[in-house]
């Protein structure tokens, strides 16, 4: 049985009592390095209406990868930053960066984004760079989520969604999702059903935040 921790998150807000700065979309920008399943959630929930939020810019670092190509076809801009022709991290985050403000984006989400963040990328988004973890954190943070609850042999793991801060997976929590764990599961099979959950969740969590988000801005 899959179960969402609403708790964790923000009430949502009647549109009726936002100012014009609150009902405008939210300008998101993703970081992807893989399939990019999450990527195009957040495109459906845009579509469907359940994320008032326009997709400004993908981002990803494996040149050719699924989420780069679910950009081609869904319409969206996306730009290749390859991890291995830039020296460092450092020089790989600033291109992040200033990416992003180009392309005006107010809150970036980290989507399946393989490689550690440095404060370049965390101080120039501060509090609006997001990360969705497939583990209930503060459980099985790092590498492989999956892989450490099937190890620990844990009843229940699930998603996260929260705040990328200096601390891996250490962030204030803005969601999360829990997933039982069956004897007869795999990596395969509860990875897919974790990725259900985030697929799910992670647009809910946006969407949620955006008054916190758009409050912020206006002090």
């Amino acid at each position: 049985m899959d179960r969402w921790d609403m708790s964790r998150m923000p009430a949502f807000s009647d549109p009726s009592q936002q100012n014009p700065s609150e009902q405008s979309p939210l300008r998101l920008g993703v970081m992807a390095s893989g399939n990019g399943s999450n990527f195009e959630a957040l495109a459906q929930a845009i579509e469907a209406g359940t994320l008032r939020a326009e997709l400004r810019l993908l981002v990803v670092n494996n040149p050719g990868c699924g989420a780069q190509q679910r950009a081609e076809r869904l319409g969206v801009p996306c730009k290749v930053l390859d991890h291995r022709v830039l020296r460092n991290r450092e020089d790989l985050d600033q291109a992040l960066v200033d990416s992003f403000r180009a392309a005006d984006v107010e809150v970036v989400v980290m989507a399946g984004w393989m490689r550690i963040v440095t404060p370049v990328l965390i101080e120039g988004f501060a509090g609006r760079l997001v990360n969705i973890h497939p583990s209930l954190l503060p459980s099985f943070k790092g590498l492989d989520g999956i892989g450490q609850a099937l190890k620990a042999g844990v009843k229940v793991t699930g998603c996260t969604v929260h705040v990328v801060t200096e601390e891996l997976d250490a962030g204030p929590i803005l969601a999360q999702a829990a997933v039982d764990v069956d004897r007869d599961d795999d990596h395969d099979s509860l990875a897919r059903k974790i990725h259900r959950e985030e697929h799910q969740l992670l647009p809910a969590a946006i969407n949620a935040m955006i008054p916190t988000w758009r409050d912020q801005a206006s002090l």
